[in-house]
């Protein structure tokens, strides 16, 4: 479907969060055996909430991590983050700021006393920042090797006090849904047919039980695609019965209703209510 601007804004700022997130943890797999390492922690503290993309704890002190997928040129002006367009973005440094107090607070009440070492990490090698002054809470991409060997400096010999600490620490995490606002949608209103798995582009071609990508040139069986299709139907239409007409009618490019009911035969329990029959998981 066509996003209005507003809606595309925010796809693209969860985009790069989680593209952010996929570098961070394959760069953190470079960190030697032994730290307890925590992702995502959403916390609340004196009624308020605070997250950690990652949280590192070794034997004497604990980092908190903020991952940063910023692209592109910014400035620091009186205190505000600015990008050369001049568009003002939230102040990273007073979040992690905030982060900090909120979670040594927390950690005080809980009855631990380690000192914390938070920093920024800017993950993205497309991200200059034109600065004055020199903040080591501030980690470019050029520096995170250097980073990641100072860390591994550090002792990791970790006790039950530790892992007390991190299980404590997963119990209080809230658990919320990460897409509180997804644009509006309705079936009619989505262009329908299979994804290619690859480029998520539509195929364009189906011949002799496989589906080509026009795109990418990728290839796909029609039971790999239509049992894709139909985790797609439940996941955006989890009230939606599937039936044959229906998975027929989102794939499009299959032509055979007897190909789809027969694959939905194979791997679904159908539920026989004369014309309204549906097809349910086992």
């Amino acid at each position: 479907m066509q996003l209005s601007d507003e809606d595309f804004r925010n796809y693209t700022v969860l985009k790069k969060g989680f593209e952010g997130e996929q570098k961070s943890d394959k760069w953190l797999e470079g960190l030697s055996e032994g730290w307890l390492v925590l992702h995502d922690l959403l916390l609340e503290h004196n009624h308020s909430k605070f997250q950690i993309d990652t949280l590192l704890i070794s034997q004497d002190k604990i980092y908190p991590l903020d991952v940063k997928n910023f692209e592109g040129d910014y400035y620091v002006e009186d205190d505000k983050w600015l990008t050369c367009t001049k568009r003002e973005t939230k102040n990273p440094v007073h979040q992690l700021g905030r982060c900090e107090l909120l979670f040594r607070s927390l950690l005080h009440d809980l009855g631990y006393h380690f000192p914390l070492e938070s920093y920024l990490i800017f993950i993205n090698p497309e991200f200059h920042l034109y600065i004055t002054s020199i903040n080591p809470s501030l980690v470019f991409h050029s520096q995170l090797n250097r980073f990641l060997k100072k860390l591994n400096t550090r002792p990791v010999n970790l006790n039950k006090k530790h892992y007390k600490l991190a299980e404590q620490l997963v119990a209080l995490h809230i658990v919320e849904s990460p897409y509180p606002h997804l644009p509006n949608y309705h079936y009619e209103g989505l262009k329908k047919g299979p994804l290619c798995p690859n480029c998520d582009c539509f195929f364009t071609d189906c011949m002799g039980g496989i589906l080509v990508c026009g795109n990418c040139g990728c290839t796909e069986g029609v039971e790999s695609a239509v049992l894709r299709s139909v985790t797609e139907l439940l996941l955006l239409f989890p009230d939606q019965k599937i039936t044959t007409k229906l998975v027929h009618d989102w794939c499009r490019i299959i032509k055979s209703e007897k190909t789809i009911r027969r694959i939905l035969g194979r791997n679904y329990k159908l539920n026989r209510n004369g014309r309204s029959s549906y097809y349910s998981k086992y």
